[in-house]
């Protein structure tokens, strides 16, 4: 029986909860997901609690708050001038707090997001600011990974 080790292609179904128990991603109800194991498709932390794992095998893991994504960066809380995010987008946009925004890396290849956490100084102007948190959403926080390894190569 073949057994996960680092390079592995894996067909798996997986499921994220958070600490509400609430699903993030879960692959149970649909298609399962394939992947090499060490391209980056998974946090590190969930892809070392795979490795050995053998074919057929399924398994739940808890993992300690910021093990899997982190702890909570307060450098990732930035400010960002509404004349900037019209430059960079739409300059009708309307944003709120929660909302998920993309920019551009600076190179312009590939892309990023922050999440709205507050609207400040909107009379400004300029439109005043916002603020972002970059961090990921699950960072700092405590969550389970289930998983069922279907094949691997």
């Amino acid at each position: 029986m073949n057994t996960i080790q680092e390079g592995s292609f894996l067909t798996l179904h997986y499921r994220l909860t958070g600490p509400d128990g609430a699903d993030v991603v879960n692959t149970f109800d649909g298609t399962p997901a394939t992947l090499t194991l060490g391209a980056g498709q998974l946090a590190p932390a969930i892809e070392r609690h795979l490795i050995g794992l053998a074919e057929g095998s399924r398994t739940r893991v808890e993992l300690a708050p910021g093990e899997a994504f982190g702890e909570r960066n307060p450098q990732m809380l930035q400010k960002v001038r509404r004349s900037l995010l019209t430059q960079l987008g739409d300059k009708d946009a309307e944003y709120h707090v929660g909302d998920v925004v993309e920019f551009p890396t600076p190179d312009g290849q590939s892309r990023y997001a922050g999440v709205v956490r507050e609207l400040g100084d909107t009379a400004a102007a300029d439109g005043g600011w916002l603020l972002f948190d970059f961090n990921h959403p699950l960072a700092g926080l405590p969550v389970q990974f289930e998983v069922q390894i279907i094949g691997v190569l």
